[in-house]
């Protein structure tokens, strides 16, 4: 709550407008504004995504919301998806499942009803995941929408997930994304072998004031990574993986070949 009202705070004083002028945009009092912003009482869902909409914060209230009295987020993601609402450009790399920024709704689910039948977690703590999820992706639509690199090792493609039907939307929902503007989606196909310098998911996050974050994370857990050395590391190897993964449009092309297989053999 003392974050939250920290970021609420920051995010009217940029804006230049008092507690009582945000009260009036999102129809709440100048009082129950102040007593968010001193975590004297816990903002509701609706406050934090009128706020996040009067503010133009990018969503990032409503990510922090979401952490609020929710166990279903692995330790230290919410912070993490509280700069990527704030950046201005997000590169990743992800082996075995499309990320969850680019993924379908039906593919989501398909993956959490899963972590169900495992007992990893309980169905509500899946309904929480994937609110969450949704309420991440509105930062693709923002505008300005941040610019996001996305290398996608070949098993992304190759996995199914959710049954053929399920995973050639998502295949299909990955080629329209990959002809927006701000997007680019590369594949870093299975004979790069040891090229590939990335052994687990790994996300840079550059913020408007050009500090870059690092973020990867085990089963246990989500790690943040502030250190220079560390992030100018992980920027330079990410610059290689870009130039030997297969271009943009290669890369279309083997997507829409992967989901053309997908789509003719059902029983997959």
């Amino acid at each position: 709550m003392a974050a939250f009202g920290t970021q609420l705070r920051r995010s009217r004083k940029a804006k230049g407008i008092t507690q009582g002028m945000l009260g009036k945009l999102i129809n709440y009092s100048d009082s129950y504004v102040s007593y968010v912003e001193r975590a004297e009482r816990p903002p509701t869902r609706k406050f934090a995504e009128a706020a996040d909409a009067a503010l133009e914060t990018g969503g990032t209230l409503s990510l922090m919301w979401w952490h609020l009295g929710h166990s279903a987020l692995i330790e230290g993601f919410p912070e993490f998806a509280g700069h990527e609402a704030k950046a201005v450009e997000i590169r990743l790399f992800e082996l075995g499942v499309v990320p969850g920024l680019l993924q379908t709704v039906d593919y989501a689910t398909a993956l959490e009803t899963a972590a169900v039948r495992r007992g990893t977690i309980t169905q509500a703590q899946a309904d929480e995941r994937l609110a969450f999820r949704q309420a991440r992706q509105q930062l693709l639509a923002r505008s300005p929408a941040p610019l996001l690199f996305a290398v996608l090792d070949e098993s992304v493609l190759r996995r199914i997930h959710g049954g053929s039907a399920t995973m050639a939307a998502q295949l299909a929902h990955l080629e329209d994304l990959a002809q927006r503007p701000n997007v680019v989606i590369q594949v870093a196909p299975f004979d790069m072998g040891e090229r590939i310098p990335f052994t687990m998911p790994v996300t840079l996050l550059t913020l408007s004031d050009r500090t870059v974050l690092g973020y990867t994370e085990t089963l246990q857990r989500g790690y943040l990574d502030r250190d220079g050395e560390t992030v100018t590391r992980w920027s330079r190897d990410y610059d290689r993986l870009q130039v030997e993964a297969c271009s943009g449009a290669t890369s279309l092309e083997l997507i829409r070949a992967v989901r053309k297989d997908v789509e003719h053999d059902p029983s997959r």
